[in-house]
């Protein structure tokens, strides 16, 4: 296993990975248990269904051109990590203070998605749902540890293998989401009045303002606020720059659009399919969406099936989590292994995941994650961007000696005394605080590095340029011969055809989960049956998914 994960330097040219695998860690990603409770949580808001459906998308649609305008250009054009890029710009002693929060911070998220993968393991066990902050049952802690240890064992494994993994289960946990809404429009629509079922988008309308999206809130959550909550529920990712760390394995910038795979089918589709299932499974149990975990709501829509849906989808989500966290960890120690921080950010993260309290407070902590760690992005992007433009020196600071970049403390920091200020004094509603901070950040960042020497000019700063604008050069020229001497068209496809089984047998068997959810949705399969059936095709898929897989990888 080749464990080189490039903490320090530029990836090389010959580890960059292909889109796909972007896409599917986009899609394995952001179609997550945490969506079980997000898309819950917009049901027990009251939000209505038009703030639902146009909130989203334009939240989403800002979240995918802050990837691909924002974070992808930089990685790909430095190749570093968020935590070595940092330390260029803002010195040893800046990384030391930014690591242990983000890390932190990412140690908590990745915790969320393993307590939402343990609330679907827990129900054979007959464990009561965990909805409280603390855990209320000692077995629950043990179903925590075991899934926890798992999570860990893949993300150890780097980039590739996250990648993979993701990519295996992507599909099939975009479909389940669907097929959940499926089987519990018809509970919903046969409580619904005025309507004898769902015949055309009127009758699904009635449904959603009566029982899911009903618009009865206190006012508080609207529009505004969806779309605001979209943008900004990934902020740490995007606009605070984390997912360099992935994105400097990309062949193009470009890549950073596939994060509409992501955002689309996870912050759009599934977010409202999971309102769907929270609704349903709510009115089938007889209780209110506020008290089931994902879990449960899962196993009400998809039977056994959902259960480990919900699993593989805390996985997914958790693997490239834990697997930042340890890059940021790493980063304190030139000497530390990444493989071995890892494992020690694991075991943290497996005990924060003991305390469920990500079923109350999600949504606050992730606002408050990416407002904290946004205005880091902006002292990046204004170093990369506006002080070149501005007449000043890129890494004025690190030519300066600087252990650390004080212009940079000083734009975090006051930044955030900013976003303090509008929030506490209810000037401005959590949601709404990273424009102004972002603005705050930059603002501060460039006036004070003007002062403090950016505006000089550093003999090294054209060697180091002359450095890596021969870099950039030979990357370029190993791509153009690697793409030259790539088999023609017809030897790929008879490549592919190769693999030609696994491929067929994983298609049929989606076809197959499909088919089913159609039928129940339908009516012409009970819903009994079909969560009771629905594993058959699902084992058959994640089998041949997998044999797939690792069929394509030895050819390559």
């Amino acid at each position: 296993m080749d464990n080189n994960e490039f903490e320090r330097s530029p990836v090389s040219p010959d580890r960059l990975q292909p889109a796909r695998h972007f896409a599917a860690n986009y899609a394995g990603e952001h179609v997550a248990g945490t969506e079980f409770v997000i898309g819950a949580m917009f049901v027990a808001w009251g939000v209505s269904t038009s703030d639902i459906l146009w909130g989203l998308l334009l939240g989403n649609l800002l979240a995918v051109l802050s990837w691909a305008l924002i974070c992808a250009p930089i990685a790909v054009s430095t190749r570093l990590t968020l935590y070595a890029y940092l330390e260029r710009i803002a010195g040893a002693g800046t990384i030391r203070i930014y690591s242990v929060v983000n890390g932190l911070l990412f140690c908590v998220l990745a915790g969320t998605m393993i307590t939402v993968s343990a609330s679907a393991v827990r129900i054979p066990f007959g464990i009561e749902p965990q909805v409280h902050w603390y855990p209320g049952n000692a077995a629950f802690v043990a179903v925590v540890l075991a899934v926890g240890a798992v999570v860990v064992a893949i993300a150890t494994r780097g980039f590739r293998s996250v990648a993979r993994f993701a990519e295996v289960c992507a599909p099939w946990m975009v479909l389940m989401f669907l097929l959940g809404a499926l089987s519990m429009l018809p509970v919903l629509a046969a409580a619904t009045d005025g309507i004898d079922g769902i015949n055309n988008l009127s009758d699904l309308r009635k449904v959603a303002d009566q029982w899911i999206w009903k618009g009865q809130g206190d006012g508080s959550i609207g529009l505004w606020h969806v779309a605001a909550f979209a943008w900004i529920c990934n902020l740490a990712m995007h606009g605070g720059l984390s997912d360099m760390t992935v994105l400097r394995f990309a062949r193009k910038a470009s890549y950073g659009y596939l994060s509409a795979i992501g955002m689309f089918i996870g912050h759009y589709a599934a977010w409202a399919f999971a309102g769907v299932m929270g609704a349903g499974a709510a009115l089938l149990v007889g209780s209110t969406i506020q008290a089931l975990d994902p879990g449960a709501v899962a196993y009400q829509a998809l039977g056994t099936t959902g259960i480990l849906a919900v699993i593989i989808a805390g996985w997914t989500t958790s693997n490239p989590t834990i697997y930042r966290a340890g890059l940021a960890f790493q980063s304190l120690n030139r000497r530390w292994n990444r493989v071995r921080v890892t494992v020690v950010v694991g075991v943290v993260t497996t005990l924060i995941a003991c305390f469920p309290f990500v079923f109350s407070r999600l949504m606050d902590f992730v606002g408050i994650m990416g407002l904290v760690l946004s205005p880091i992005g902006a002292v990046i992007v204004a170093e990369h961007w506006l002080l070149p433009r501005l007449g000043m020196t890129r890494y004025w600071s690190h030519y300066l000696g600087q252990a650390t970049n004080w212009a940079a403390i000083c734009a975090w920091g006051g930044s955030l005394l900013v976003a303090a200020a509008l929030g506490f004094s209810g000037t401005l509603h959590l949601f709404f605080l990273l424009v102004p901070t972002w603005l705050a950040a930059t603002v501060i960042y460039v006036v004070l590095a003007r002062s403090m020497g950016a505006s000089q000019r550093y003999p090294d700063a054209v060697a180091d340029q002359e450095v890596e604008m021969k870099r950039q050069m030979e990357e370029v020229a190993w791509l153009a011969d690697e793409r030259a001497s790539a088999p023609p068209a017809r030897e790929r496809w008879e490549q592919a055809r190769g693999l030609g089984l696994y491929r067929g047998v994983a298609l049929l068997s989606l076809l197959t989960c499909l088919v089913m959810g159609v039928a129940c949705y339908s009516g012409q399969l009970g819903l009994d049956n079909f969560r009771t059936y629905l594993i058959l095709p699902t084992l058959a898929y994640m089998l041949s998914a997998y044999l797939w897989m690792r069929s394509r990888e030895r050819g390559e």
